[in-house]
Formats: C-alpha cells, sequence, structure tokens
C-alpha cells in the first residue's frame, strides 16, 4: 500500500514539475501573425537595438492584411504569445476606402501610414484621450513625429464598423484601435519599445 501511495505521489509530483511556471515557455508563432513578419520585426529590433530599450514586447502591424481583420499583433517575446486587434490605416494610404492598405508615405500632409520601425515614446493625453507618441527610426518614416502619427484610440475602429461596413474607419496615419483595446496596448506597447509596420 505504501508503495502505491509513493508512486501516486511521485507520479503527481512529476505532472506538477512539467506544468510548473517556472519552466521555459515554448515560443508558438499564432496563425494570425505572417512568421515571415516576425522574422522581420525580429530583424528590426535587432537593427535598432541601441534605440530600444525593452525587447519583451513589441508591437507588428501588418498592413498586407484587410483592415476588418484583427491584424496589429502584440507579441510577447519571453513566452511566444500574440494578441491581435483592429487598427487603421491612413486615408491618404487607401484614397477609395477599400480597406486595403495600398501604399505608404511619409509626406507631412499626406494622411496615409507610413512603414518601417518605431519607438514608442511618451504618453499623454489629447483630442483623442490617452495617446502615445512614436519616433520613425527608419528612412520610411522619420516624420512621423513631426506629422503627429501616434497610437491613440477611435470610434470608428471595432467590430460594430466591421459588421455594418465590412472595415473599420480610416485615420490621417496614425495607428488608430478601438476604445475599448487602447488602454491594454498603451500599457503593454509601453515607452521605449518597438512597434513595426509592414506590407510585406
Amino acid at each position: 500500500m505504501m508503495k502505491r501511495r509513493t508512486f501516486v505521489k511521485s507520479g503527481l509530483l512529476g505532472i506538477g514539475a512539467l506544468a510548473s511556471p517556472t519552466l521555459p515557455a515554448i515560443a508558438k508563432t499564432p496563425s494570425l501573425l505572417n512568421p515571415n513578419l516576425l522574422d522581420k520585426a525580429k530583424a528590426a529590433l535587432e537593427t535598432h537595438r541601441l534605440s530600444i530599450k525593452h525587447k519583451d514586447v513589441i508591437g507588428i502591424a501588418d498592413y498586407a492584411a484587410h483592415s476588418a481583420k484583427p491584424r496589429f499583433h502584440l507579441v510577447d517575446l519571453m513566452n511566444g504569445r500574440t494578441t491581435s486587434f483592429l487598427v487603421s490605416h491612413g486615408k491618404g494610404s487607401d484614397k477609395k476606402h477599400t480597406g486595403w492598405l495600398q501604399e505608404f508615405s511619409n509626406i507631412p500632409g499626406s494622411e496615409a501610414s507610413s512603414g518601417g520601425s518605431y519607438l514608442t515614446a511618451q504618453a499623454y493625453v489629447g483630442k483623442h484621450g490617452r495617446s502615445r507618441r512614436l519616433t520613425g527610426l527608419d528612412a520610411s518614416n522619420d516624420l512621423a513625429f513631426q506629422r503627429a502619427i501616434v497610437i491613440h484610440g477611435a470610434w470608428y475602429v471595432d467590430n460594430k464598423m466591421v459588421k455594418q461596413h465590412g472595415k473599420v474607419g480610416r485615420s490621417q496615419g496614425c495607428f488608430a484601435f478601438s476604445e475599448t483595446d487602447r488602454d491594454q496596448i498603451l500599457e503593454r506597447l509601453g515607452s521605449g519599445r518597438l512597434l513595426f509596420a509592414d506590407k510585406g
């Protein structure tokens, strides 16, 4: 009887060890996130490693996807988990409002989205409520701060808009999110982190 109890106890301990949160998690690329885009974002993180203080979480905007899809991905590089959200693109990138980003632009006044690597900067409260400034790190987006390209919430980005119109609204080039998702994104993608946007 003691032997059986010892065996059961040992077995339970073994199972507990396997389930222990202290064990390293196995990174897994979710199906919503293009693995090639994740690789490009990781390469950008390495390229700009001296500018990016925190390398635990990165944000990736997959502008090859339609705006009705959750195409912005928060990737936790410590455990491989990804959370996906709806995000807008700029009016100048989709002039006919098809829901597809047609082109990037870094020109002031274009109201277009810009591709490339961004450094998340300080949070502030503006006309869209809580928001976060961005600094462009590449030639393709180095005027982002001057153009006031930021992260903010917007009424025109949510599932209700998708159901009614088959797409979300357009911004003036900013990364606009659902007002219900905004706080989570601002918190998890805090100052000193990478936001990467691409259409490839």
